[in-house]
């Protein structure tokens, strides 16, 4: 049987109140204890191991340390999803992404015993320099590629929902990536890095239409119609099988969350509707992936990967278009 990645960005409550422009994320809300325990229920239901890329800043929290030792405990991998979670990660010099890479593994080492070897960046932010500071401290593999023609609409979305000042957006104005970003290859390859490589594996969109399947998306079309949600999920996964594409499937804490456990988020899309829906959706979702695809973390996925030749593909220019 094919492999399928799946992982998820562990974004905090405060990360999303910061990207809607709300002040309050500065005291660092945590939704933590109520979400890990409810993920990790579920993975081990279905026997899924998978990688959590977990922000630096929320590991340097005592109030997190025990939900972050659970999942390491339950034999996930750790992965790193930068040390302050700003989307305009690739504006930043060396200096900063060595900064930012050297306290999130500092702080995921000391609590989880998890030394980082892949990274995801937040809002899909990657540049040249990003990916030359991770070969150089050793990283096996990045997976901040999102090969979608949707992402200046879902950036117009969020803009037109948030409460960001010009200067903040300007800052955001790459976020989720161009229309050219949906020309990507969507299987897995080598990023040149001269006399080295680094392995990027790609969040998965759905062969030839090239439009996201992952969890927030699905959960967006179940308020509608949970068949349709479920069709569309497996219809993408055909399409992955019909194309040889072993798919990289993303989760967000939010989908983990319903309406009833945090009125504060309710500007986030599918946050109007209740847990034990999203449940049902999420079972779902993993049954149809468990049938079609053995569930991997993306460390395994990597070294399959490695296994395999694979095309090589020239560096970003540094600054996502």
């Amino acid at each position: 049987m094919k492999l399928a990645s799946l992982s998820l960005d562990l974004d905090n409550k405060w990360s999303y109140l910061k990207t809607h422009g709300d002040a309050s994320w500065e005291s660092l809300p945590t939704y933590f204890a109520l979400v890990v325990p409810r993920v990790l229920k579920l993975l081990d239901e279905f026997d899924f191991k998978i990688t959590f890329f977990v922000v630096g800043l929320d590991a340097d929290q005592p109030e997190n340390h025990d939900a972050l030792k659970q999942i390491s405990d339950a034999g996930h991998e750790i992965g790193n999803h930068s040390y302050h979670h700003e989307p305009w990660l690739h504006l930043y010099s060396q200096e900063q992404i060595v900064e930012e890479f050297s306290r999130t593994e500092a702080a995921l080492s000391q609590i989880t015993g998890q030394r980082p070897i892949g990274f995801r960046g937040p809002g899909f932010s990657f540049s040249a320099d990003v990916l030359q500071v991770l070969k150089s401290r050793g990283y096996r593999y990045d997976c901040s590629t999102f090969p979608t023609f949707l992402g200046p609409l879902a950036r117009a979305y969020y803009f037109f929902r948030s409460n960001l000042t010009c200067e903040a957006r300007d800052k955001r104005r790459a976020l989720f990536g161009s229309v050219s970003d949906g020309f990507r290859r969507l299987k897995p390859y080598h990023w040149d890095l001269g006399d080295e490589k680094l392995l990027e594996i790609p969040v998965t969109t759905m062969p030839l239409f090239r439009v996201p399947f992952h969890l927030s998306y699905v959960m967006y079309l179940a308020k509608r119609s949970e068949w349709l949600a479920n069709r569309y999920f497996g219809t993408a996964l055909r399409l992955c099988q019909l194309f040889r594409v072993e798919p990289s499937i993303l989760l967000h804490p939010l989908d983990f969350l319903g309406s009833e456990d945090d009125r504060e988020l309710s500007f986030f899309p599918a946050m109007d509707i209740p847990y034990s829906k999203k449940e049902r959706v999420l079972r779902n979702v993993f049954a149809t992936l468990r049938c079609r695809f053995n569930v991997v973390t993306m460390a395994r996925h990597a070294e399959e990967c490695q296994r395999r030749p694979l095309p090589t593909k020239a560096l970003p220019s540094n600054t996502n278009p």
